[in-house]
Parts: C-alpha cells; sequence; structure tokens
C-alpha cells in the first residue's frame, strides 16, 4: 500500500463506488442515508453478512481487487445455500490513512468485475479508517420464493448428502502461499487460487431450491459444517470419506503426505456447498450440474439421530481430526 490518494472519502465515493450503484434503482445513485429493497410478492430476501479481515480471511499483499473479490463471493456463496438469486449488497471498507486511492480504484474494479459475473449491484454502505488491518463487511441480499429458503435444518433420515466442487483446496493454497506444504509450481498456483477466489455456486441456487431439504455452504470446513447441518437438523450424518471429491493436486498432496487428510477436511475457506437432498432426487441434481458446469458429488447419507455426524474410511473407521473445523474464538 501506498501514500494517502487526494480524493477524500466523498471523492472516492464518486469516483470508484456510484458507478458500481448503477444497476440497482433503490441505490439512489448512493446519494442518501439508506437504500430501498422492494420485494414482489411471493418472494422474500436473505439476508447475510460476512466479513473479512487481512491476516485471517485473506493476505495484506494481495491483490485489492481479489481481497473485493472474496468479500463478496463469501456472501454470494452463503445466499446460495439458502437457494436464493443475488440482488443487492451494502459494504463496509475499513481502511488504513495510508491506504492510497490507486488501491481503492483497483478494489472497485474487483466489484465491479464480480458484479457483471454474478448479477448484484451495490445498494450502499460506508468507510472508515482504521489503525489496524484492512477489513472488509458486506452484507447480502438476495430473492427466494416465499417459505423456500433452505435452512440448516430439515434434513431427513434416508436423505443423500452432496457437496458441489471440491473439498480442502483453499487450506492447502494457503499453507503453499505461507511455505508449510510444498508441491510444484503448477499445484501452488492453482491451490492458491482456490484461497484467494473462492467460486460461489450461484449456478446450482435453483436446484437446490427445488431440492434440498437443508444446506449450508462449507466455510469452516467439511467436517465441521456437516456436524452444524447435523445439529441444527436432529439427525446422524454419514460421509464415506473416500468420496469426498478432491482436486487433482490436492490428491497429489494427500499421496505424498497421508496427515494432509486433517487439512483437507477442516481447513475451511472451501466455499462450497453441501447439502441433503431426498435420494429421488438425485437424477435432477446430476442433470443441473451438468446443465451449470459445476461439479457435484453424492458423499453420504442421512440416518436417525439427535445431531452426530461422522466421516469413516472405507474400513468402517472414523476418520480421527485433530479439530473439525476453524473457529472464530
Amino acid at each position: 500500500m501506498t501514500s494517502q490518494g487526494s480524493l477524500g472519502e466523498f471523492g472516492r465515493i464518486e469516483r470508484f463506488f456510484r458507478p458500481l450503484a448503477r444497476g440497482f434503482a433503490g441505490a439512489l445513485s448512493l446519494t442518501d442515508d439508506a437504500a430501498l429493497i422492494a420485494v414482489s410478492p411471493g418472494q422474500e430476501l436473505a439476508v447475510t453478512t460476512d466479513a473479512v479481515v487481512a491476516g485471517v480471511h485473506f493476505l495484506a499483499s494481495d491483490a485489492p481487487g481479489d481481497i473485493a473479490r472474496k468479500a463478496l463471493r463469501v456472501n454470494l456463496s452463503d445466499l446460495s445455500a439458502k437457494g436464493a438469486r443475488p440482488l443487492a449488497y451494502t459494504l463496509t471498507l475499513a481502511l488504513p490513512r495510508e491506504v492510497s486511492d490507486r488501491w481503492v480504484e483497483g478494489f472497485a474494479a474487483g466489484l465491479a468485475a464480480d458484479q457483471d459475473c454474478f448479477g448484484i449491484a451495490l445498494a450502499g454502505g460506508d468507510s472508515v479508517s482504521t489503525d489496524g488491518p484492512v477489513w472488509v463487511s458486506i452484507t447480502a441480499f438476495g430473492l427466494v420464493d416465499a417459505g423456500r429458503m433452505i435452512k440448516r435444518s430439515g434434513a431427513i433420515p434416508g436423505d443423500r448428502i452432496w457437496v458441489t466442487g471440491t473439498i480442502g483446496d483453499a487450506a492447502l493454497g494457503l499453507a503453499m502461499i505461507e511455505t508449510r506444504l510444498s508441491g510444484s509450481s503448477a499445484d501452488k498456483e492453482f491451490l492458491a487460487g482456490r484461497y484467494r477466489l473462492p467460486e460461489p455456486r450461484v449456478g446450482l441456487a435453483a436446484a437446490i431450491a427445488r431440492h434440498a431439504h437443508a444446506a449450508i455452504d462449507v466455510s469452516d470446513g467439511l467436517a465441521a459444517d456437516f456436524g452444524h447441518l447435523c445439529m441444527a437438523s436432529a439427525v446422524q450424518g454419514i460421509i464415506e470419506a473416500e468420496k469426498v471429491p478432491l482436486s487433482p493436486p490436492a490428491r497429489r498432496a494427500l499421496q505424498t503426505d497421508e496427515k494432509i487428510w486433517g487439512t483437507l477436511l477442516s481447513g475451511g475457506d472451501d466455499y462450497e456447498i453441501l447439502f441433503a437432498a431426498d435420494a429421488e432426487a438425485g437424477p435432477f441434481l446430476r442433470q443441473s450440474a451438468l446443465e451449470t458446469g459445476i461439479k457435484l458429488t453424492e458423499i453420504g447419507i442421512v440416518t436417525p439421530g439427535a445431531g452426530e455426524s461422522a466421516i469413516l474410511r472405507a474400513d468402517g473407521k472414523p476418520v480421527l481430526l485433530a479439530r473439525a473445523g476453524w473457529t472464530h474464538s
């Protein structure tokens, strides 16, 4: 980061952020103290908030555009898990005084790129100075048919457990960035990219809304978030470890060191969608995966229980983890 720019707060809003609000009339061109969000009859707003902080969720040296895109994408991931279509978002940006206008310009450009990609627009927000690290808080709003938002609760015995994408890439990517794990330059580039820029599964939101009984985005690690879903649904869930989808770089890392299983299953930052759906929904879900190009894998089953969860090896024994996943305390 370089020296303080000359535009100031309102100049930055005018130049960098007002253009991001043009796609949403309720933003009122960022000229008022609040935005207006109209919801059509038969629909509801799904609302989620996530913050990212330098040194915790991203590296302070990351490109500002990548920081912006990750901040937006982690919120889009939550909306997708709820079966909601992206509508608008608000932004709070806390920056050290030495951050330059050029940095803010790059940050806004990252938001613009993902707004175009995912069909969402800025509705408002705030910016403040801080003596601490850069942090970004986004509140995202999505539309869902009334009564159809998919909760963590709702899984029932007999449901199958599904997950999008691949698991563990982001945690391995961070380990490689921090030189705690070695690998080829190509594998490091792929895995580090998965850490810096998760892929929100917006394309599957409609299928999830139609077929899922319960869902959660995998932000704190597969094991931990699976446990959250089972606890909220008051069921027992079993995942078969050999069915957990892994990318080729993750498989190569695992072949080198089997202890990496713990990192893959509990490392966090995957931002994939884990959900439970009736067994008969399988063909429809696979068709949706084909149509959207989003990988989707059946990895387990829901049985009667009271909030228990387990990831089992091929021999039926549980995978033992030093920790289930990321916690914020």
